[in-house]
């Protein structure tokens, strides 16, 4: 090595060098520094570790307390419209199907809402949305309460009380699903369980004060009783996890993906008939079977009320054998009562047929938002992925309806063929959600998914 020595004798180390630099290496040493800046707010992004579950506990579980009151306001109320559309068919000039477009419209924006809302949940924007929410909801139901004509009806109970719902139950139910794990069944379906109640509480109330105290009132005493429980979400309702400020409203990878795609394409064909059968039941006992207002009425009720137990029990299954395996056979059940539907002639019959309708259902919704948080793996995207799918789906809830009523009025008031394209949807639902389940975990029929 001596042989090397004079060659680089007068050579200094690099770090101790002080020659001058040219102004393109000074921009080359900026642009290193800005490259390092970058680089390493990226790896802080990237290795932040949410915290886990409490999977239990006061705060969590206060939480779902909350949820239930959003649900049992927003759902609960939605649910009771086929009470006020076997009122309306009384005193307004519009046929069913024209007045079935107010609660459709109420259904879609309720779901639809959810596309934005969602993203808003996991930017750290809950309790802003939250207010603005249920601040336009409760203006729908008290410029309702003075609403006389079809359009005014359209745009107070259709589209404010609509869009308001829409703003808040997304958003909730994320919130929810991210203090659980292991529990987040049993606390979504508990949650759902204000949809059955607020489906028993709403009608009942209607059906009570209407004749009593007016059409007038008695909105305003359902504004009342929403404000209360409003009250109540807007001080303990909190979110857990950090915002995540960057981020699309539309996670567009989730139309990447199969399994996303195939489930929320099966909710799809589930909401098409459901909101169609829970909006005409009390106009069929009406209509068909020659029951008054009030017992027509209490079919709604039932129907909503009937679906409480399964709201509690079925959550507790889905526990234990995953979600998607235990949607399917709730969807089949579903399916098979919509085609009893056609064998139904009498009172007794349609009892029993609302009774299972009921439960089948009940079942069934209390296992949505469930299955869209088992198939997304990031916990900060659940208020994304759960509001794109409720978007989605919004368009059964706006169509179903009208396109059962327009069958129905097609075939001169019989409601035949509406009972068998309900039935027919439902069955679909099943097949789609079948697909799903095979796609994620294959034809293994013991796998937990």
């Amino acid at each position: 090595m001596a042989r090397f020595t004079p060659q680089f004798a007068s050579l200094r180390p690099i770090a101790a060098t002080t020659a001058e630099t040219t102004p393109d290496q000074n921009l080359s040493a900026m642009e290193a520094q800005d490259l390092e800046r970058i680089g390493t707010r990226r790896t802080h992004q990237s290795s932040i570790v949410l915290p886990e579950p409490p999977d239990g506990g006061v705060r969590a579980w206060t939480q779902v307390a909350m949820g239930w009151i959003v649900i049992f306001t927003t759902w609960g109320y939605v649910n009771s419209f086929g009470s006020f559309q076997s009122y309306y068919t009384s005193v307004l000039p519009q046929s069913s199907f024209d007045i079935s477009w107010i609660g459709s419209l109420q259904v879609w924006l309720t779901f639809f809402g959810s596309a934005f809302s969602g993203r808003l949940l996991d930017a750290g924007l809950f309790v802003p949305t939250f207010l603005i929410g249920s601040t336009a909801q409760l203006l729908g139901i008290f410029l309702m309460s003075v609403s006389t004509k079809y359009w005014q009806l359209m745009l107070t109970q259709g589209i404010l009380t609509g869009f308001g719902g829409g703003i808040i139950f997304a958003p909730s139910l994320a919130l929810v699903a991210t203090y659980f794990d292991k529990h987040r069944g049993i606390a979504i379906g508990l949650v759902t369980t204000g949809n059955s109640i607020g489906g028993l509480v709403y009608p009942l109330v209607v059906r009570e004060l209407l004749p009593v105290l007016g059409m007038p009132w008695t909105t305003r005493v359902l504004g009342f009783i929403n404000l209360t429980g409003f009250c109540f979400v807007a001080v303990f309702m909190r979110p857990r996890l950090p915002p995540r400020k960057s981020g699309p409203i539309i996670d567009w990878d989730a139309f990447k993906d199969k399994l996303y795609v195939s489930y929320v394409a099966g909710l799809f064909f589930f909401v098409l008939p459901v909101y169609y059968t829970f909006y005409y039941l009390a106009s069929y006992g009406r209509d068909a079977l020659g029951l008054s207002y009030s017992d027509a009425s209490l079919l709604t009720t039932l129907i909503n009320g009937a679906g409480l137990p399964a709201r509690v029990l079925v959550p507790i299954i889905a526990d234990r054998i995953g979600p998607l395996n235990t949607i399917a056979p709730a969807g089949f059940c579903v399916a098979v009562v919509a085609f009893s539907w056609l064998a139904v002639h009498d009172i007794t019959g349609i009892w029993i047929f609302t009774t299972f309708y009921g439960l089948a259902s009940g079942a069934f919704q209390s296992l949505m938002p469930t299955g869209v948080a088992s198939i997304t793996k990031r916990l900060d995207a659940m208020g994304t992925r759960i509001g794109m799918c409720f978007s989605i789906i919004s368009f059964a809830g706006l169509t179903g309806p009208p396109i059962g009523g327009r069958i129905q009025s097609a075939t001169k008031d019989d409601y035949t063929g509406a009972h068998i394209w309900a039935a027919l949807c439902s069955s679909i639902c099943v097949g789609l959600l079948l697909l799903a389940r095979v796609l994620k975990v294959g034809w293994k029929p013991h796998v937990k998914c």
